[in-house]
């Protein structure tokens, strides 16, 4: 749905809300499909990047008939079509890395995302942010990589491509950001706007896993369950609140209230893996909530 005039407080609040709960279900999910098929290479991540936006595509398939009847203009059609090739790439660095270097390593270059954001969001629409949002961002950050930093003494086989392919990750989900926002405000709903960005990413990633040398079938039935459930809920419902939000808040606050996932992350694995969070993990978080209050309360 597609709002035409400006949204209430308490609906943007609802939809981020939903939107940034539903994402981190990712995170819990695909560990359970990981545990279940037994398999963490990188063509097993590839299967289940590629499968969440291939249903996905497939849940929106009659969109296709509203978008034919009213075909979107050519620089909408660009910009979908960039950010679908945006979310792609994100997912294909961003899980490759995981292969590499640390979970923590990886973790902590990702949350750059919202700097990012930001910077391209001066450099390209003119969107200087202030110094109190500037200040909520470097919070923000410092929290969430004291949530996702560990030690270990576990670097990865190849950190330096693990990291670069993780910076990647973030370079490539602020494009999908802005990329998507463009393409909304150029009279493209957000259903039709996912409809068109999925299906682009679909394509992209759908030959991935054969390079791998993984394939789509042979996993038990509450593998395909769970991949399932990937693509309802943190894709579907989490990604295209996110993209909803972006037209009517800045992309740069959306960008550091989803450093809040690892955060909601945290809470699920706790109910479903009995995963206590460490003394770290909650002072992250807590530094991580007054980077956030500042940030919104420098964009009211």
């Amino acid at each position: 749905m597609k709002f035409f005039t400006q949204p209430t407080g308490w609906q943007t609040v609802l939809v981020l809300t939903i939107g940034i709960l539903a994402v981190s279900t990712a995170a819990v999910l695909v560990r359970l499909a990981t545990r279940e098929a037994q398999l963490s290479a990188v063509g097993f991540s590839l299967v289940l990047a590629a499968s969440r936006l291939i249903i996905a595509s497939g849940v929106l398939l009659p969109t296709w008939q509203t978008i034919r009847r009213n075909p979107p203009t050519r620089s909408a059609w660009r910009y979908a079509t960039a950010a679908g090739v945006a979310l792609a790439a994100h997912f294909a660095t961003w899980i490759t890395s995981l292969s590499y270097t640390s979970i923590a390593a990886s973790t902590t270059i990702v949350t750059t995302t919202s700097i990012w954001v930001a910077l391209l969001s001066w450099r390209w629409f003119g969107e200087k942010p202030n110094r109190v949002t500037l200040a909520g961002i470097a919070i923000a950050l410092i929290g969430g990589i004291t949530i996702g930093w560990q030690t270990s003494e576990a670097t990865g086989t190849n950190p330096l491509l693990g990291n670069g392919l993780a910076l990647v990750g973030a370079w490539t989900a602020s494009l999908y950001l802005l990329l998507g926002r463009e393409a909304q405000r150029r009279d493209l709903d957000v259903r039709s706007y996912v409809t068109i960005a999925y299906s682009v990413a679909a394509i992209v990633l759908l030959p991935l896993p054969l390079l791998a040398g993984a394939s789509y079938t042979g996993y038990s039935p509450l593998t395909y369950g769970l991949i399932l459930l990937m693509a309802i809920v943190p894709q579907l419902i989490g990604h295209t609140s996110l993209n909803w939000a972006v037209c009517w808040v800045s992309p740069t606050l959306v960008s550091v209230l989803t450093l809040f996932e690892p955060v909601a992350s945290s809470g699920l694995a706790l109910v479903l893996f009995g995963e206590v969070p460490g003394i770290q993990v909650l002072i992250g978080a807590m530094i991580l909530l007054i980077g956030v209050a500042i940030s919104i309360a420098a964009n009211r």
